[in-house]
């Protein structure tokens, strides 16, 4: 069968050569990682012209494959990249790309593509950088690109007594990591005599407007005027729903005017558009660089009853329920027993979706004990990082009774799943992607995001009247900057040029009588063991309590005695509570006679959205209905839906804190 399918593709592949005349194209060898954007930008054509001569190319192509490129003058459609910058920002002192990406409410993925040359060695002081661009695609013959010439000068530098990474970083206008990127001998420690590469840039811009320019006529100008037979070249992260939104047609329209978008949605497409729709109009881009209309952020928090929704159930109607699971099973087709079972045993991945499934698999067996009219049916998502057949499975399957779908696991296809099925308003629940991308109104986040287990220890410092002071270390400028942002009230810890803590400034910022939550963030194990010792002693004279704002792996490093943490009671956000409850040692030993082993967070995360979205399926309002009024415990996750900045966000958040008996256990 399998050599059958390769003679298929070899009589579809040369029957597209001899359709083509040779004078009219080049040949192009794929190389490892390339995709047919970046081969159509490189012999400036687009994806549609090389998909023309190459129709396989639509599902993927792969190293070291042969793709037909069209000559300049033959390619029907040409764009232009990012023609005008909307607004360009000079970079200060102190300041990254995130925090920049914050500032102007987009990704540090966009900024790193629009100011790709620029940022080669880094983000530098005083560059002026592109912080936002208007993209247009229209009719022309070739494409002007503009090329970013970087030419370097590099000198050393000696390192003097008393001199800090910082204060030689500063002194040549760059920023700690590019200075250690330079110098990887200073990561760990800076010393006297050493000599540092110092790197310094001129950017030229070069137009390359020349290249075969008598065959540029009748460009049209851009505006805001209607334009027949529009295309639109696909960006990355882009999807079905906000191209539609953008061109203010339906998803339906697109899909009629462009069939192989029912095998989904892929970077470097070229669409068609209605001929009604203003292509060049202004749009702002968002931080996925999707095209969607800028929108305020909002919180819609709502007091909601925790409830038991099992005395609720409506059995009178039957649900359904499908769950999206990556098996990827066509990978497993292998010849030897043996081999499919070290197969299944070394991938990872695999093993995480076995996990999810044991869990789901005892949620289901629950419903069915418990009589939930439900009929569950799971797919086997066959996936990789860029590609899925869930489109496939959609197109299969008759959805539109579906009640709630759970899964697929990665981000980008579970955004394809959502609004494949936003037709329906079926209800797609992201199981554990901690990824949050565009809005969909039927997308579901059970997985909250950091930002949020942020603020909710934040309220609960508030909560306790606490004093907050944070020990962060030079490497986590993000982490600073974020705070600095969003809680001002912080005090910072400051370091001698050995890089422990100045213990009588630091004393300056407790108080007295007052709870002082000291919120410690460092990525070095000598910095958690100084700051613990200090916090320790000052502990006689002051009420004090470690803080983490995540559960980091320097904090598992074998020196750092675990004593020192819990004599400091450190606290934690975690959206994962401990199973230590009757409810939670009765799963834990219902799953444990089933598969001989002790539920990980997998199987447990599998048990708990599953018997979630069960129960939720089941109410007499409904999944949609039930999360605006309700939010749930179960084994070891809270489901507290909120909508947030048009996102459907669970805030089932924890605040956790080792106690002195070596338990962790959840603050009250």
């Amino acid at each position: 069968m399998k050599v059958f399918k390769i003679l298929f593709f070899l009589f579809i592949f040369s029957s597209c050569i001899a359709n083509v005349k040779q004078d009219n194209f080049r040949k192009h060898v794929v190389a490892k990682g390339e995709t047919v954007y970046q081969i159509a930008k490189q012999y400036q054509v687009t994806p549609l012209d090389i998909y023309k001569l190459n129709p396989d190319a639509i599902n993927g192509i792969e190293e070291s494959s042969i793709l037909l490129i069209p000559k300049l003058g033959v390619a029907s459609v040409g764009i232009e990249k990012y023609q005008d910058a909307i607004k360009r920002h000079k970079v200060l002192t102190k300041e990254t790309l995130y925090s920049i990406a914050k500032l102007y409410e987009v990704s540090v993925a966009d900024l790193q593509e629009w100011n790709e040359e620029l940022l080669k060695d880094g983000l530098k002081i005083d560059q002026e950088i592109v912080v936002s661009a208007k993209y247009k695609a229209f009719k022309k013959d070739v494409v002007d690109v503009e090329k970013t010439k970087v030419t370097s000068k590099v000198f050393s530098h000696e390192v003097l007594s008393q001199e800090t990474k910082y204060g030689i970083a500063k002194k040549y206008n760059l920023t700690i990591e590019q200075l250690e990127k330079l110098n990887p001998q200073i990561v760990e420690s800076l010393e006297i005599g050493q000599i540092l590469k110092i790197k310094e840039d001129t950017v030229t811009t070069i137009s390359n407007n020349s290249t075969n320019s008598s065959n540029i006529t009748n460009v049209p100008k851009p505006s805001s005027t209607k334009v027949l037979d529009s295309y639109y070249v696909v960006k990355p992260n882009e999807t079905l729903y906000t191209l539609a939104e953008a061109f203010k047609v339906s998803q339906e329209s697109l899909m009629d005017l462009n069939p192989e978008l029912k095998l989904g949605l892929r970077e470097g497409m070229v669409l068609k558009i209605p001929t009604t729709t203003q292509v060049n109009n202004p749009i702002v881009l968002q931080s996925n660089d999707s095209l969607v209309k800028k929108k305020p952020i909002k919180t819609v928090y709502v007091n909601k009853e925790e409830k038991n929704l099992i005395s609720l159930i409506n059995k009178k109607v039957k649900k359904n329920l499908v769950l999206l699971l990556p098996f990827n099973m066509n990978k497993i087709e292998t010849d030897s027993i043996q081999t499919q079972k070290d197969f299944i045993i070394n991938n990872k991945f695999l093993n995480l979706t076995l996990d999810f499934y044991s869990g789901a698999i005892m949620a289901i067996d629950s419903a069915k004990v418990l009589g939930l009219p439900v009929h569950v049916k799971i797919l086997d998502v066959e996936s990789s990082k860029s590609s899925s057949n869930v489109a496939q499975l959609i197109a299969k399957n008759d959805f539109s009774k579906v009640d709630a779908v759970i899964g697929p696991f990665m981000y980008s296809h579970l955004e394809t799943t959502a609004q494949l099925l936003s037709k329906y308003k079926t209800p797609v629940i992201s199981p554990l992607s901690k990824e949050m991308g565009v809005s969909l109104e039927n997308l579901y986040y059970s997985v909250p995001s950091q930002d949020n287990m942020i603020k909710t220890m934040f309220d609960y410092f508030e909560k306790n009247n606490g004093n907050v002071v944070a020990i962060i270390s030079g490497k986590k400028v993000s982490s600073k900057e974020s705070l600095e942002k969003n809680y001002p009230n912080v005090k910072y810890a400051n370091f001698t040029d050995k890089g422990y803590i100045e213990i009588e400034s630091f004393k300056s910022m407790l108080v007295k009588g007052q709870k002082n939550f000291v919120i410690l963030d460092t990525e070095k194990a000598g910095l958690i063991l100084h700051a613990t010792k200090t916090l320790k002693t000052l502990k006689a004279d002051y009420d004090i309590q470690l803080a983490v704002l995540e559960l980091y792996d320097t904090l598992d490093f074998e020196e750092i005695p675990m004593s020192s943490l819990v004599d400091l009671n450190m606290m934690f956000p975690s959206y994962k509570k401990e199973i230590d409850t009757d409810a939670g040692r009765i799963f834990e030993k219902k799953y444990k006679k089933i598969n001989n082993v002790t539920p990980n967070s997998y199987a447990i995360k599998g048990f708990d959205v599953t018997f979630d979205a069960l129960l939720r399926i089941c109410q007499e309002e409904g999944f949609t209905k039930s999360i605006e009024t309700v939010k749930t415990n179960h084994v070891e996750n809270s489901f507290d839906y909120i909508l947030q900045d048009g996102k459907n966000v669970n805030n089932g958040i924890f605040i956790m804190y080792y106690d002195t008996d070596y338990s962790i256990k959840q603050a009250q």
